[in-house]
């Protein structure tokens, strides 16, 4: 377990069992087995779990608590089904209040038969759930940082793109300033082409006035 990079925290609940497979469980974490060593806390709050161990199987009573404590652990999430009544219903399977197994409410991962499962079935089911967890957490990894990189590229494309617009917006306004210019310049040369030619309409007339003043 040299290569677990964080320790999960483990959550026990007690489905509808006989309470033969939770003592188990306890025992795994008294220093006599002492599950602990292999890097997971037991707690009792799923919003800081990662690891689901149930035991008991599923009925019409705890369906929707099993469905709520799953839903309230953070991704990513193993769920361990401790005993034979957790796997399928066990011995009760046939009961009129029994659904049954685990996986009937909730996505198992990891099976763990007995009845009672023994601390060292359960221990190894626990070696297996954090080696999964760990499998689970590095692919969540991996997305996020690919996620982060397209993020960052999004933004740098955002900041290529505001340049490119800021670039164009300034060229049209040159584009805009030299036209006005240019019409400016334009209607200046009228001006002066209408000025010149209303001098020489003058001239002529002048002209035409002393020819016409000679001949007489």
């Amino acid at each position: 377990m040299g290569n677990v990079k964080r320790s999960p925290w483990l959550l026990h609940y007690d489905g509808s069992s006989c309470n033969g497979c939770d003592i188990e469980v306890l025992a795994c974490l008294t220093p006599v087995y002492d599950a602990e060593r292999f890097g997971i806390i037991n707690t009792g709050d799923p919003m800081q779990a990662d690891i689901f161990l149930i035991t008991g199987g599923i009925n019409t009573q705890n369906q929707a608590i099993v469905k709520q404590l799953y839903d309230q652990m953070p991704r990513p999430k193993v769920v361990v089904a401790v005993g034979v009544c957790a796997c399928t219903g066990g011995v009760f399977k046939e009961c009129y209040n029994i659904i049954g197994g685990a996986d009937t409410t909730i996505p198992v991962d990891i099976y763990v038969p007995g009845c009672a499962a023994r601390p060292q079935a359960i221990i190894d089911g626990i070696v297996k759930a954090i080696a999964l967890w760990q499998e689970k957490a590095d692919k969540m990894d991996k997305i996020q940082k690919e996620l982060d990189k397209l993020e960052k590229e999004e933004k740098k494309a955002e900041k290529k793109a505001k340049k490119v617009e800021e670039v164009i917006e300034e060229t049209v306004e040159k584009i805009e300033d030299a036209v006005e210019a240019a019409e400016e310049k334009v209607e200046a040369i009228e001006e002066t082409v209408e000025a010149v030619v209303e001098k020489i309409e003058a001239v002529v007339e002048k002209a035409e006035g002393k020819e016409n003043g000679d001949g007489n």
